[in-house]
């Protein structure tokens, strides 16, 4: 098993598969490197060297009590970087995951370190509501993840599933597998870092990070996003970034990587091709 210390301790877990320029993706709350698995074959399959790592808290890394906010997570990101010595790297992230990468790019991204970006159903700028940011979601609905985690993790950790999915719509086609995929790499976590982790995702603000990005910026989002609605994050986050293009796809949800592979895929491959 892969692992690397960081500064303070924090064991960190990652996949690290082929040869050639490498693409490294960042998963979302509360899962792991393993939500990536048909990506990272199928890019494997293409050619390029693909990275996954589990986020502090996540997944087979350590169960930190510490550190779980985005300053530290970009920070991982970093020391991960350069214990692999990576350059020319495509960063792709997911929901919490393309919070942690637009932070990366924006603090770390330099002396060819960073090729490109991609932002899927991702956080940025800001899922909160504030007096900036009025179409945000009201604090309560966070603090109602909280609520529902500290009750009953487990229980919680299987309804998400469905709208994370879009499970829930009328005549979906539930994939159970999915479902219960995700409750296991959620149960992997530790109870405290996903806690936290909600504040992180949900309050950090992203704007500067994204006006700071110079590389060339892919911004993907369904617009049946349940999660992550699409007119606070994608249509926002596009008018920030310098070299930014915006593709929505229309019904899909917020897990479309899973949901639909055979969409998302190519698109991205045409991206980083380009």
């Amino acid at each position: 098993m892969s692992t690397f210390t960081t500064k303070d301790g924090t064991e960190i877990f990652y996949k690290d598969w082929g040869t050639g320029q490498p693409i490294v993706f960042h998963h979302g709350w509360p899962l792991s490197a393993d939500d990536w698995d048909n990506q990272m074959l199928f890019f494997l399959d293409k050619g390029y060297r693909v990275i996954a790592h589990d986020r502090r808290g996540h997944g087979r890394s350590t169960q930190t009590a510490t550190g779980n906010e985005m300053e530290t997570y970009a920070a991982d990101v970093a020391a991960l970087v350069a214990h692999l010595d990576l350059k020319n790297a495509v960063h792709i992230g997911h929901s919490t995951g393309g919070g942690e990468v637009a932070r990366y790019v924006a603090r770390y991204g330099g002396e060819g370190r960073v090729a490109k970006a991609v932002l899927i159903g991702a956080v940025p700028p800001i899922m909160l509501k504030t007096d900036s940011n009025p179409g945000g979601l009201p604090i309560e609905v966070f603090d109602g993840f909280r609520a529902a985690l500290v009750a009953n993790r487990a229980q919680f950790y299987r309804d998400v599933p469905g709208p994370f999915y879009g499970f829930n719509r009328e005549g979906a086609k539930v994939s159970q597998g999915a479902v219960d995929n995700w409750w296991r790499q959620g149960m992997m976590g530790g109870a405290k870092a996903h806690y936290d982790c909600i504040e992180a995702f949900s309050e950090t603000d992203f704007t500067e990070d994204l006006r700071k990005i110079d590389v060339p910026v892919l911004i993907m989002h369904g617009d049946d996003d349940q999660i992550v609605p699409i007119a606070d994050s994608a249509l926002l986050a596009a008018e920030l970034v310098k070299h930014g293009t915006l593709k929505v796809y229309k019904g899909l949800p917020h897990g479309m990587c899973t949901t639909h592979p055979e969409i998302i895929n190519p698109d991205l491959l045409a991206f980083i091709q380009i």
